[in-house]
């Protein structure tokens, strides 16, 4: 599954899948990308001595205190850049609750769940009950033992709770040895290893990647992600990818908003509008761009030689870019290109309601602009202003940013078109970048 937008996965399945060991492996071998938390339910238990199947009341009041935790452990290692996988999660819990008749849990579920992150993908092991009865048992951890008819109630309502939610489901099948399991899981988290020296030094350090909402930003990351990276060293000048989106930051803005008003409190940034949400605090913008600063730091410091580091954000109005390029960090700008991605307000607006998908708004792909929204805040755009040639260079405080506009029209989701439409702009640029080299 090449999408950018997968930054955080849980992944479950039955007792004795293989959950903990696929985890334990992908953070070894990927030591810069993944981070991997272990079962939360399992760490409560262990750190509290608490009996699983004898003690739920207890277990319930645990989880509820803990989970302010659990969050902040999950939006910590997304915003340092990171792959978080988790290890289980708590629908899988319901389940079990309902195959055990927990009525305690069941009661405070939605209440703790509120709190948690929600996870763009969910990665099962999938193992006949039987196979991880034989591998329970070969482990040898009897309080952790789970029977054969629980299993089966367990699976039904876990299978439920996914098709009321509508949930990203991928199923990955784990009877069978260990390598195939854990190259299936590589391919679909779209973890490929190679080794710090595999793209020298011929690669862009940070492009910055501009444009409308919906002008193909992220459809570009899609694409590039895809290739191996030997090619998207050769054939583009990116080497191994790590995106940074502010939309991400912003939806983090919204949902606080959310928050606040559910305890009767004023929103800052941001109103409802068309089932989504409208900016009604222009200094949100300014925000963003220091949250990106805080995150490139430590993703910057962490890259590996020849590493890409892609940072996406759109920005709108009289003086959007205008004010934005300035408050980036000395350190991304010393190390940036730019390349902004060019289709009409028009355009725009017919790939955004294209897009929308109102059950995975949250997500890179699937969100939407509301028409309010982008009138006021995308209706005008700065750039051209700023960047009035194909390609240049544009003077921030006392950095020289190599740029070029790239013409995204017509809509194509062919390779054949795509391909070389981004070569063409990703030479250029890197053209430009290469010249400026000596003065970085």
């Amino acid at each position: 599954m090449n999408e950018k937008s997968v930054r955080h996965v849980v992944v479950e399945g039955l007792p004795a899948a293989g959950k903990t060991e696929v985890l334990a492996l992908l953070s070894r071998f990927y030591p810069r990308r993944v981070r991997a938390l272990p079962e939360w339910v399992k760490e409560v238990v262990e750190a509290e001595g608490i009996d699983l199947f004898g003690d739920r009341d207890r277990l319930t009041a645990a989880l509820r205190r803990t989970a302010p935790e659990r969050a902040h452990r999950v939006r910590e290692i997304l915003a340092a850049g990171a792959l978080c996988l988790e290890e289980s999660h708590l629908g899988v819990h319901y389940a079990y609750s309902r195959a055990l008749g927990d009525a305690s849990f069941l009661r405070a579920y939605n209440e703790i769940e509120s709190g948690l992150p929600r996870p763009d993908l969910y990665l099962r092991l999938d193992l006949p009950i039987a196979q991880s009865l034989v591998r329970q048992a070969a482990r040898g951890t009897p309080q952790y033992a789970v029977d054969g008819p629980t299993l089966e109630r367990f699976l039904r309502e876990l299978v439920a709770w996914h098709d009321a939610r509508r949930t990203r489901l991928v199923t990955i099948d784990a009877d069978r040895p260990a390598a195939p399991v854990v190259d299936a899981v590589e391919r679909v988290l779209n973890l490929e290893y190679a080794p710090e020296s595999v793209c020298g030094a011929g690669n862009l350090d940070v492009l910055l990647l501009l444009g409308r909402p919906a002008s193909g930003k992220s459809e570009f990351i899609d694409f590039m992600s895809a290739l191996p990276v030997d090619e998207r060293a050769k054939g583009y000048h990116l080497g191994l990818l790590d995106v940074i989106d502010d939309f991400r930051f912003l939806w983090e803005e919204f949902e606080g908003d959310d928050a606040r008003e559910r305890e009767g409190r004023h929103r800052l940034h941001s109103k409802h509008s068309d089932d989504n949400y409208a900016v009604t605090n222009p200094a949100i913008w300014g925000i963003l761009i220091d949250r990106i600063n805080r995150a490139a730091a430590g993703r910057l410091a962490r890259r590996p030689a020849g590493g890409t580091l892609l940072v996406e954000f759109s920005r709108g109005g009289p003086r959007g870019y205008a004010d934005a390029f300035p408050r980036l960090s000395d350190d991304l700008l010393s190390r940036a290109a730019a390349l902004y991605v060019s289709v009409s307000f028009e355009e725009s607006w017919r790939r955004n309601l294209a897009r929308y998908d109102k059950k995975r708004r949250s997500g890179t792909l699937t969100h939407s602009v509301p028409r309010e929204e982008m009138e006021r805040t995308y209706g005008s755009d700065d750039w051209s202003r700023l960047a009035p040639e194909e390609s240049g260079l544009l003077l921030v405080r006392h950095h020289r940013i190599p740029y070029v506009t790239m013409d995204n029209e017509p809509e194509s989701t062919d390779a054949r078109v795509l391909g070389p439409r981004y070569a063409r702009a990703l030479n250029a640029v890197y053209a430009l970048w290469r010249r400026q080299g000596t003065t970085r």
